[in-house]
């Protein structure tokens, strides 16, 4: 490349800039006339004005290459953002069509009664009749509606296990598991008072039992047992990022892992916050900042745990794993480097589940059908990304190959303005 501080004098217009993802090439034209005008005018050479006239010659070539560089370049950058959103589409596509597909007992012409449902949720938080969760349920289930008008629940929107549902009956265990008895246990306020509420104190600084929650079990013939987990959800982080466009159930938009060659690990099945399914008599709720239960309470209980379909898939995916993942068979992977290993823990509290698979199969159907035609889309695609790349390249060929010729010509006019001047003295 030839140096863009060297000056020649005699040419007053400058070629303009042209810039290129791997250089920046800047010819003045300047650097073009080594003969003045001046010069020329007066000594009316004819070998000058030739020079001159095949400087702009070449520079216009030069310049014109440099444009359909930028071209290829700039039309080569539209087709990889294209590509890449098919892409994002598509991996959408597949996790929902995933879900379908996981479960290892499909439901479609199975009977259903073995499912997980909020009535079975309800009888399973009961039986832990000494917990917090169970005397709420209790009293729940004696006062219906009255009992979130009471002063001592009015702030109390339920209990972990029954504030979210999923699709499939693996996740539903496999999601608990991971949370933990104590976690679907766990009671979830909106407020720190009301937190405050469900549990005073005497002047020693010992429970008062006969106030809060304690003293509401304690009406009902039950007592209230060891520790219990308090949520509250104004005191949580929440979720800062965007959401999915255009969803009802306002998913996460979370940053899909990616392998080293730009492609989604196989057997992803997406994000657990992203996979619990929120009732629509709480979608409505939001705190008092205006956030809702999945970017506060799911995102704090499942931040960006990864699902994936087997074990094996979850493993060779490590890489691309940065806060936890499960898989439908049972793996665990707490956070980096934390591997839970052995047999699977029943754990007696569920997520229950939703609408059953055969209502949603109409809807798999288009998605199928709607995947393939983006897979047709992103083929074509990457075929005009291989033409355009191919342009590219001859463009920048061509280009190095003019540019030689125009030092080459700078070195021939240098040699015959040292002998024109020479001649002169």
């Amino acid at each position: 490349m030839f140096p863009s501080n060297h000056q020649f004098s005699g040419q007053p217009r400058a070629l303009a800039v042209v810039e290129t993802t791997t250089t920046s090439i800047q010819v003045d034209l300047n650097e073009a006339s080594l003969v003045s005008r001046d010069e020329v005018q007066n000594g009316g050479f004819s070998e000058a004005k030739s020079i001159m006239e095949s400087s702009e010659k070449l520079q216009d070539d030069l310049r014109t290459l440099g444009m359909k560089i930028k071209q290829h370049e700039d039309s080569l950058k539209l087709l990889r953002n294209q590509k890449n959103k098919l892409d994002d589409t598509i991996l959408d596509m597949q996790v929902k069509l995933g879900k379908y597909h996981s479960s290892s007992s499909p439901v479609v012409n199975k009977d259903e009664s073995h499912l997980q449902s909020e009535h079975e949720t309800t009888e399973q938080i009961l039986r832990h009749e000494k917990s917090a969760a169970g005397i709420l349920c209790q009293l729940k289930a004696h006062h219906g509606s009255q009992a979130s008008h009471l002063t001592l629940t009015k702030d109390v929107l339920g209990v972990v296990a029954t504030l979210g549902k999923v699709d499939d009956e693996n996740l539903s265990r496999i999601f608990s598991e991971y949370l933990g008895v104590q976690t679907m246990l766990a009671v979830v306020c909106n407020t720190f008072e009301g937190v405050k509420a469900l549990e005073t104190f005497n002047q020693d600084g010992c429970i008062d039992k006969t106030s809060g929650l304690h003293g509401l079990a304690a009406s009902i013939g039950r007592s209230l047992d060891g520790r219990f987990i308090v949520i509250c959800l104004e005191n949580l982080r929440p979720y800062a990022g965007d959401f999915v466009a255009e969803d009802r159930q306002r998913r996460l938009d979370l940053l899909k892992p990616r392998l080293p060659n730009g492609e989604c690990p196989p057997g992803f099945l997406g994000f657990a916050v992203n996979m619990i399914n929120v009732d629509s008599s709480n979608l409505s709720f939001v705190t008092a900042s205006g956030e809702g239960l999945r970017e506060t309470l799911f995102y704090n209980l499942f931040s960006h745990l990864q699902v994936y379909q087997t074990r094996a898939e979850m493993f060779r995916a490590l890489p691309c794993i940065s806060e936890g993942a499960v898989s439908l068979d049972g793996g665990m992977i707490r956070s980096n480097g934390v591997f839970s290993l052995g047999s699977r823990e029943e754990v007696d509290v569920r997520f229950p589940k939703t609408s059953t698979m055969l209502e949603e199969l109409e809807s798999y159907s288009e998605t199928e059908k709607q995947m393939i035609e983006m897979r047709w889309q992103k083929e074509k695609l990457e075929e005009d990304i291989k033409r355009e790349l191919a342009l590219l390249n001859t463009a920048k060929f061509n280009f190095e190959r003019k540019k030689q010729d125009f030092v080459k010509f700078l070195a021939q006019s240098s040699t015959y303005a040292t002998q024109f001047q020479a001649g002169r003295r």
